[in-house]
């Protein structure tokens, strides 16, 4: 009698979760028929969600159907609605409303975050985001029309809500896209909002004097210990009472862990993560495992947890495939750890800054640290090549080799 794993996303960690899954099942000796492994996702692709900031978003996509098919990992499309842990069933819906019922054996959770939203007045109706492919792409649309309107200080004038890594890099990016797109004469304003006393408050202080350099080389305005109060099709009003005439409202500050995660019985974060085992297991799920964004998962011995990140997700995920694998086939499951953090920063055209540990010490800086973020967006973060030997490499690197 067949075996199941389901694992709910495509993404980071979803992908690595199946792939890692998939190797253990392989080590092992098993076939696809006794193990089977099905990805539940709207799409059969991983979307390259840190590269959103960057021109031409609807790129942003890896196609996975050929790299499943390499790794005998089943497909099936559609969004899960109902995670059932009693039933140990997902109800899936697809495009066309119809429904399936999938019986698991065990579960992965790898369904992601999105942005947050606060209830701030006109947010939702006059602001943008682009922390999913949609949205990104909406964006774009939005900042080529402006081409269409008359010059004026609205027009020509984004302001950035979140002074964070997502807001920095959209920040640093949108004055040279509005340029291509209004011309290299245009007069550009990029303003970044933050209640924050300084920007990226998460990475400390070393960081922050070359951050702010590039902001200043860049011609980016900053409003700090401050946040927006409302929007209009006209512009924001800040909480100091200060108005800004605007277009274009990017919101960048704050994720949340898919609401699927309320679902599970379990304890969950702030974040709506859930506070999983060292194996990356629900606790009172014993068959569900959560990884990536979803999970709030302790990276080391010293406290630390794992972020939402695709750094991060990676690693999660080929843990948390290759321990429901194992939980399945009377294997030892092993211990999430990621004991080592780095961050690459984009700040603009022919910049950036990387750093390494959780106190942010700087190891390189400008045109070189440049060429590191392209090979991570470019190179490092894109799925494996479709061939079983490749993939199952890199899934071992990403769960076994730190940077």
């Amino acid at each position: 009698m067949s075996r199941n794993i389901v694992i709910i996303g495509s993404g980071f960690a979803g992908t690595m979760a199946a792939l890692g899954a998939s190797r253990l099942r392989h080590e092992k000796g098993v076939s696809p028929d006794e193990l089977a492994i099905t990805v539940v996702s709207p799409a059969p692709q991983l979307v390259i969600r840190p590269r959103l900031y960057e021109r031409n978003p609807e790129q942003m996509v890896a196609p996975l159907s050929d790299l499943f098919a390499a790794t005998d990992i089943n497909y099936h499309q559609g969004s899960v609605e109902t995670i059932d842990s009693a039933a140990s069933t997902v109800t899936v819906v697809a495009a066309d409303g119809t429904s399936a019922t999938l019986p698991y054996d065990r579960l992965v959770l790898a369904a992601g975050s999105d942005g947050f939203t606060p209830p701030i007045p006109g947010l939702a109706e006059f602001g943008f985001a682009a922390t999913q492919l949609a949205e990104a792409v909406a964006l774009d649309r939005h900042l080529h029309a402006l081409a269409r309107k008359p010059s004026s200080k609205a027009r020509n004038t984004v302001v950035v809500g979140g002074a964070g890594f997502t807001g920095l890099e959209f920040a640093t990016e949108i004055p040279g896209r509005l340029r291509e797109i209004l011309g290299k004469d245009a007069d550009i304003r990029v303003i970044i909002v933050d209640r924050s006393e300084h920007v990226a408050p998460a990475m400390g202080s070393e960081p922050r004097p070359f951050i702010e350099e590039r902001l200043r080389a860049l011609g980016v305005e900053t409003r700090l210990n401050v946040g927006i109060a409302a929007l209009d099709e006209n512009g924001v009003t800040l909480g100091n009472g200060e108005r800004i005439e605007t277009s274009t409202v990017i919101w960048s500050a704050g994720m949340r862990a898919s609401p699927l995660t309320e679902q599970l019985p379990a304890e969950r974060d702030k974040l709506g993560r859930v506070i999983v085992e060292p194996d990356l297991r629900v606790s009172g799920g014993s068959r569900i495992f959560a990884t990536g964004d979803t999970a709030k998962a302790r990276s080391d011995a010293l406290g630390n947890y794992a972020v939402m990140s695709c750094q991060h997700a990676r690693r999660l995920g080929a843990f948390a495939g290759h321990n429901a694998a194992a939980d399945l086939l009377a294997e030892a499951t092993l211990p999430y750890d990621q004991p080592v953090y780095v961050t690459c920063l984009d700040l603009g055209p022919d910049n950036a800054i990387f750093t390494r540990g959780w106190d942010s010490k700087v190891e390189i800086t400008g045109a070189k640290a440049k060429e590191v973020k392209k090979e991570i967006n470019e190179v490092w973060i894109y799925p494996p090549a479709a061939e079983r030997t490749a993939a199952y490499e890199n899934v071992l690197y990403a769960r076994t080799v730190d940077f």
